[in-house]
């Protein structure tokens, strides 16, 4: 099933699950992994800019966004990662790109580790190879950056899946939203934004994520068997994953390019887009 140069906002059964699936532009495929746990895809559309040159293919993990299907329970690396590959089959792609933003990261480099053959390029943008560094060391950062003790312990218990699931918004929103962003912006806007786009939230999908999922997990010892062509870029003040970390993740795949992104926090490719893409279209576009 292809979509060149269409769009395709629909549940698409995969497997055991039905992804929500939108699929837009022309050329070689490109897919976008959200970060989270407990999101969607929606923090993914600045990349729509890039759907003159690529085929975009914007999806929900299970268990995640307007994805329907088995308990959050079922949300393994294994399934994760044979939800995408199940997926790139029925577009028919016989490889694509993948491009995983913070948790979506994650993601794509156990992708990348278990299916090597059907990814052309790597693209991590704002991840981690090791839990350590938002289980852990986040609330660290947050507290030096002067955020108050209670909010500090709030983001130390998100982190690691110990909140109620009426605490995810409001933390977000509220407690420690503007820590994503270089310039903290106000829960007023943030609150607006999500409107806009209607995001999905799945405060279960989060709890269960960091809590089990995410609990010791960790594929700094692996990142030598990845052999495809790899970006890692991050925004400058990411608190989750900082450029030391990034660095990290550069130095341990083969031949990766690290690419920091100045003026930006965890979500570089809000705060700038038009790097960020560049960055895609020049990593990507000169071997397709």
């Amino acid at each position: 099933m292809t979509a060149p140069g269409g769009t395709l906002p629909t549940l698409l059964p995969i497997r055991d699950v039905s992804l929500f699936v939108e699929v837009l532009g022309r050329g070689h495929p490109l897919v976008l992994m959200h970060g989270g746990p407990g999101a969607d895809h929606w923090s993914m559309l600045p990349f729509r800019r890039l759907s003159d040159q690529f085929t975009l293919v914007f999806y929900d993990h299970r268990c995640n966004g307007r994805s329907e299907g088995p308990p959050v329970t079922s949300m393994s690396w294994e399934n994760l990662t044979g939800d995408a590959d199940a997926l790139r089959q029925r577009l028919g792609f016989e490889r694509w790109a993948v491009l995983g933003h913070s948790f979506g990261g994650m993601v794509a480099i156990e992708y990348a580790l278990r299916y090597p053959d059907s990814l052309s390029h790597l693209v991590l943008v704002d991840a981690g190879g090791d839990s350590y560094w938002q289980q852990q060391n986040a609330p660290e950062i947050l507290a030096k950056r002067g955020y108050r003790p209670g909010t500090v312990a709030l983001a130390r218990r998100f982190f690691n899946g110990q909140i109620e699931p009426k605490e995810m918004v409001p933390a977000l929103m509220v407690r420690f939203g503007g820590a994503y962003y270089r310039h903290p912006r106000s829960p007023r806007v943030l609150l607006e934004l999500a409107r806009e786009r209607r995001v999905k939230a799945r405060p279960e999908a989060l709890i269960f994520g960091a809590g089990s999922l995410l609990r010791g997990w960790t594929v700094m010892d692996r990142l030598g068997a990845i052999e495809i062509p790899t970006l890692v870029m991050a925004g400058r003040d990411d608190f989750q994953f900082p450029p030391e970390h990034q660095a990290q993740l550069a130095a341990r795949i083969p031949n990766a390019r690290l690419e920091i992104i100045e003026r930006a926090g965890h979500n570089a490719q809000a705060e700038r887009p038009a790097e960020v893409c560049r960055a895609v279209r020049d990593f990507i576009a000169p071997d397709v």
